[in-house]
């Protein structure tokens, strides 16, 4: 079986806990900081962090638009904390320009500042009975979804903590700083799906080619 190769993109927060979650799991995880080394992914994490500082990097970087690009022609995506705030397509904060992608509304900062962080064991059907480890963060909430939106985990008051839409992964905590690999393994279920769908649509295609471009060369320029 070929590696999944699962870009995290790298401009500041916990990228390095990603990218060795991902290691233990078998994928092929690598650094994301310019335009050129989101081709030929199979899958992009947006990790915590604090996310105007990503969102005006990404910016600065010339991302912003090719991630729109590719999360619009189905890249999978992966979005923690921060990363959750940059997919949504609303949020409490209109200082930061987001991706856009996902049908959510975010509240930034929801639970206060760092001395509120705490963890809590969670329950997300999707990764079995025994209980996820929550790591919060100056976590955001989801406070809005569309009707896409799959809501994956919420707290005991039923806020609502992680979601999926299509190819969209999202938590507002932190599955990178535990030892507990069902997140990321969740993700490259994701990853591995679309790859298979994509493969089957590009052996698929009538002899006499469009001459469009993949979706890849498409987005970035």
């Amino acid at each position: 079986m070929v590696k999944k190769r699962i870009g995290v993109l790298a401009l500041q927060g916990a990228f390095t806990e990603h990218i060795a979650s991902f290691q233990k799991l078998g994928a092929e995880a690598l650094a994301i900081r310019l335009p050129l080394r989101l081709r030929g992914l199979d899958g992009l994490v947006i990790p915590g962090g604090e996310s105007t500082t990503i969102s005006q990097l990404t910016l600065s970087y010339g991302l912003m638009e090719i991630l729109r690009g590719l999360a619009r022609h189905g890249l999978p995506v992966f979005g923690t904390c921060a990363g959750m705030i940059l997919l949504a397509k609303s949020g409490s904060d209109s200082t930061v320009e987001t991706i856009g992608a996902m049908d959510i509304e975010v509240s930034r900062n929801a639970f206060g500042r760092q001395i509120d962080s705490f963890e809590t064991l969670l329950s997300v059907r999707a990764l079995g009975e025994v209980p996820f480890p929550g790591v919060f963060i100056r976590a955001p909430i989801i406070v809005g979804a569309g009707p896409g939106v799959e809501i994956l985990a919420s707290l005991p008051d039923g806020t609502p903590v992680a979601a999926r839409q299509g190819n969209l992964l999202v938590s507002a905590f932190h599955p990178e700083l535990t030892s507990d690999l069902r997140f990321h393994a969740y993700f490259l279920n994701i990853v591995s799906a679309y790859a298979e769908e994509r493969d089957y649509k590009l052996d698929n295609q009538p002899c006499e080619a469009s001459g469009a471009p993949p979706p890849e060369s498409q987005a970035i320029s």
